[in-house]
């Protein structure tokens, strides 16, 4: 019996600045909105993780990167009721531009937090895998 692949592949950043990290507030995009993520996005068709963590960086906070200032810090594989995904998270402390909220239709609020005082209001998957990276634990699996 074939079963079908449903694998979706996402690259996050972990930007830090002074011992903390930039969150951003999710609005209007129909998941998980109300509560803090990190700037993220899917890796598309042919593009490397890295590659996708460059343009989604560019895209949502302004900020310019090069792939030696991204330091993959944690690989998590996590079940969702519909698929699966493979998240990268890279973290990143030296970079150009400056942050901006380039996405407002999509997020409403950028906030620098200190890793040990994330919101309460942040998407528990994504809470997890900043602990991790920080504990120094390079891999998880969540919701299996």
């Amino acid at each position: 019996m074939a079963h079908a692949q449903h694998t979706y592949i996402a690259s996050y950043i972990l930007l830090m600045k002074e011992g903390r990290v930039l969150l951003a507030r999710r609005y209007q995009t129909g998941f998980e909105d109300g509560k803090y993520s990190l700037p993220a996005g899917h890796v598309e068709v042919g593009e490397s993780f890295v590659h996708a963590l460059i343009r989604e960086s560019h895209e949502e906070i302004g900020v310019i990167l090069t792939e030696e200032q991204a330091q993959i810090s944690h690989i998590m594989h996590r079940r969702c009721p519909d698929r699966e995904y493979v998240d990268v998270f890279y973290t990143v402390t030296e970079w150009g531009g400056e942050v901006k909220n380039m996405e407002p239709e999509k997020c409403d609020d950028l906030a620098w937090f200190p890793i040990d005082e994330l919101p309460d209001n942040i998407i528990p998957y994504v809470r997890e895998a900043i602990q991790n990276s920080f504990a120094g634990k390079y891999f998880s699996e969540y919701a299996f």
